[in-house]
């Protein structure tokens, strides 16, 4: 499985691409960040991140694409820019026929480093071991977004597994659903009465 992760952002949007199964190592096979200027105007910047993503996915074509689950309490101003980035990522990739995962942060810090909590150092030190890198990617959204591949890889077959199951449960429940619905009562078409006894019948005189 090759996967194209991308941790949104407006002025830097990092991309990352795995390739492997999950239960063997894994390789790296590009990671950058799709950079846009701060002094233009948003629907501009926008447009620049398409592109970008759209030559990731021309030159790397992966067969999935993993994006960082956006929320936040907080900064909204700072989400929405964010959301607005991860919208293009997702359109991009659905525009190709490509699956969409999203993934929070606490996913993907878990599935890589073991705690939810892990901060950006720790996930880019356990990105480095995992895919046998020399270093660190720098700046840490381009080793975000490999670590969103990573999780993506590692989460996908129990995520399978999980439809799979909600699926089946959905066709057994129609079924007996349907066993359990009473049949439908057949009418006979009425028939018409019979001549009385005694009765002259057509066509004979009395």
């Amino acid at each position: 499985m090759k996967v194209l992760g991308v941790d949104p952002g407006l002025t830097r949007c990092g991309v990352g691409v795995v390739d492997g199964v999950a239960g063997r190592p894994l390789t790296m096979a590009a990671v950058g960040v799709v950079r846009t200027p701060a002094d233009v105007d948003v629907a501009h910047r926008l447009v620049l991140i398409e592109r970008g993503i759209e030559q990731w996915l021309d030159e790397q074509r992966p067969d999935c694409v993993a994006v960082e689950r956006v929320f936040s309490q907080h900064n909204v101003r700072t989400v929405m820019g964010t959301a607005q980035a991860s919208a293009v990522a997702m359109l991009c990739a659905a525009r190709r026929g490509l699956p969409v995962a999203l993934h929070t942060p606490s996913e993907v810090k878990a599935a890589v480093t073991g705690s939810g909590r892990a901060d950006k150092a720790q996930v880019g030190a356990m990105v480095t071991r995992l895919l046998r890198l020399d270093a660190p990617p720098k700046p840490a959204d381009a080793a975000d977004a490999l670590a969103l591949a990573i999780c993506h890889i590692w989460r996908a077959p129990a995520v399978n597994r999980l439809q799979q199951a909600h699926a089946a449960n959905r066709l057994q429940q129609a079924s007996a659903a349907a066993r359990a619905r009473p049949a439908p009562v057949r009418r006979t078409p009425a028939t018409a009465p019979g001549p009385r006894p005694g009765a002259p019948q057509k066509g004979t005189t009395r």
